[in-house]
């Protein structure tokens, strides 16, 4: 299945993730600017192989640059061929964007480290004696994965499916295929352990190590809630009163005599406790006061 897009728009413009894609790809056009007989040398000395951290012999002899930390690191950024580049940069721009608007630039910078940095230590872990250097974004954007089915769990994937000739579009649900790149992952690992010629070279438990630890870490690095507005306990409202009269421009004769006047009548109708100052109806007072 190849993922075409995913159905989550972002909100922000996720500059870091076109940032980690324009670097890798300057990052390979430098590598192929040093032709066949510098570019193995380069790899060696700059992606990670584990045997440099657990054999102190056979790093002395094989003389490598000095500085094994720092394969770690830039290990992230080199990549086999164009192939190869370009399904993990696919994949990031698919998925990179949704995490980054989540977790905002800078955090998702250091998230993007950190589970790469964390891959690194996993395949370094299962492959301590290892001579073969390994290399490529797959880890980290291994992380954003792992990051991305926790949340957005309801989004969808659109994927193509070649099936012969032909290709199949489906929408699926981005658990179901994350999933299944997981499960993948797994039995691909358990079966280059087992000594599967076809399943070596490809580091599987590193990808499942970093996907695991972008499910494990990644909520520590979104973006605090923004505080709802406070609220007054008590709120007063002044109620608008207009002077609406009738028709008739009076009231019944016995709500004027018996309530004491057109004030407590209009309070009761507007739900006042007390209407003070209220004046009658000219018609009302008219007879009490002169003309002037």
């Amino acid at each position: 299945m190849i993922p075409l897009r995913d159905t989550v728009e972002s909100r922000r413009t996720p500059y870091v993730t076109w940032g980690l894609i324009a670097l890798n790809i300057a990052v390979f056009c430098y590598e192929r600017s040093l032709g066949a007989v510098f570019l193995p040398r380069f790899l060696e000395g700059f992606g990670l192989v584990p045997a440099r951290f657990t054999d102190p012999m056979w790093t002395a002899s094989a003389s490598f640059l000095p500085g094994a930390a720092i394969s770690i690191l830039m290990s992230m950024f080199l990549h086999m061929n164009w192939a190869h580049l370009a399904a993990n940069l696919w994949t990031l721009w698919i998925f990179g964007d949704n995490v980054e608007d989540r977790m905002g630039h800078a955090r998702f910078l250091l998230f993007y480290f950190l589970t790469g940095l964390l891959a690194g230590v996993v395949h370094c872990l299962v492959h301590p004696h290892s001579t073969i250097p390994a290399i490529g974004a797959s880890g980290s954007i291994a992380g954003v994965l792992g990051a991305y089915i926790l949340l957005f769990p309801k989004s969808r994937i659109v994927v193509a499916i070649p099936i012969g000739l032909f290709f199949f579009f489906a929408k699926l649900p981005a658990v179901f295929y994350l999933l299944i790149w997981i499960g993948i992952q797994i039995v691909s690992g358990t079966m280059g352990s087992l000594g599967s010629e076809s399943m070596v070279g490809i580091a599987w438990w590193a990808h499942t190590g970093a996907f695991l630890s972008g499910v494990a870490i990644c909520r520590s690095f979104l973006l605090p809630a923004p505080r709802p507005l406070l609220r007054p306990r008590f709120e007063l409202h002044w109620p608008r009163l207009e002077r609406k009269w009738p028709e008739s421009n009076s009231l019944p004769s016995h709500r004027l005599s018996s309530q004491g006047g057109i004030a407590p009548a209009l309070s009761r109708s507007v739900g006042l406790r007390a209407v003070s100052g209220w004046r009658s109806s000219p018609s009302a007072t008219s007879a009490a006061s002169p003309r002037r």
